[in-house]
């Protein structure tokens, strides 16, 4: 289940960047779950001509996080602005219990422009 999630998050970062034979490989293979000789039924190749591109295709998804490290710097902005978000949420409540408008109207943007960031 590891490898599946683990390629699954790379295919979203990185699958435009494979040829359209290797993105629609791993497409059916990760995201439809059909077995390798269902692909190569579809796809008009050999089973083990799906193999390999499936094996290429998972070494070049793993090569580019390795060289561009996109999903490792995605999940370090993602933990920063939970920090971030929980700290506004803190201070909203400070600002609310203290009767400090500013500090929980600020408090309130910072968790506003967190939340669009996010999404």
């Amino acid at each position: 289940m590891d490898k599946l999630v683990e390629i699954g998050i790379l295919f979203d970062f990185y699958g435009k960047l494979l040829s359209i034979k290797q993105y629609q490989v791993v497409e059916l293979y990760y995201i439809y779950d059909l077995s390798l000789t269902e692909i190569g039924e579809e796809m008009n190749i050999t089973r083990q001509g799906v193999y390999d591109t499936l094996k290429r295709s998972e070494q070049k998804l793993y090569h580019y996080e390795e060289t561009l490290g996109l999903i490792e710097k995605f999940n370090k902005i993602e933990s920063t602005l939970k920090n971030i978000l929980n700290i506004a949420n803190k201070l909203e409540d400070y600002g609310r219990e203290n009767n400090i408008d500013s500090v929980y109207q600020s408090a309130l943007k910072i968790k506003d422009m967190g939340k669009k960031i996010r999404d």
